[in-house]
């Protein structure tokens, strides 16, 4: 069911997700979905905690923190339903146990990541460092999946390697 999800967020967006469309494409009775999730938004909150827990383990990989950025640009490339439902707040339960618990890990793997670069490479304050380069990794992830960089880049550069070159511009020593 969650992967009939997916497959229906990345093609309509999560605000046309019905429980009763995700039986149908699922083959399994118009019940079944909420049996599992309870309702619609149960099913956008196992989404999101899927997606962080996704990308906790793949920041965990990263070697420093321009690795990070790397990594968490293609996970919004790999997981764009996953992604897409993450930053939409208004459609999760904001209090759920697994929800909140993999969005610390993945919160605390940034953390990390730029705990990791020395203060000249970075600045003094590490919390704003660390909303610099989670603004820059964001933001560059959401402008390619809304396709508002398909102008600038042209298609003839790797993503990645744009962000790799964009993080060096902030953070001189990562």
């Amino acid at each position: 069911m969650v992967t009939a999800a997916l497959d229906a967020i990345s093609a309509e967006g999560p605000s046309a997700l019905s429980l009763r469309d995700l039986a149908r494409r699922a083959g399994v009775s118009h019940a079944a979905p909420a049996h599992h999730f309870k309702d619609r938004t149960g099913l956008l909150t196992a989404i999101a905690a899927e997606g962080y827990a996704l990308l906790a383990a793949t920041l965990a990989e990263a070697a420093d923190l321009r690795d990070a950025g790397v990594r968490y640009v293609h996970f919004a490339r790999e997981h764009p339903a996953h992604f897409q439902v993450m930053f939409t707040p208004e459609l999760l339960r904001g209090n759920d146990l697994e929800l909140t618990t993999a969005r610390a890990l993945a919160g605390g793997r940034l953390r990390d990541a730029v705990s990791a670069v020395p203060p000249e490479g970075r600045g003094a304050d590490a919390r704003l460092a660390g909303v610099a380069a989670w603004s820059l990794a964001h933001g560059f992830a959401t402008l390619l999946l809304s396709h508002n960089l398909d102008g600038p880049l042209d298609g003839q550069d790797d993503p990645e390697d744009v962000f790799r070159t964009l993080s060096g511009m902030l953070f001189r020593a990562t």
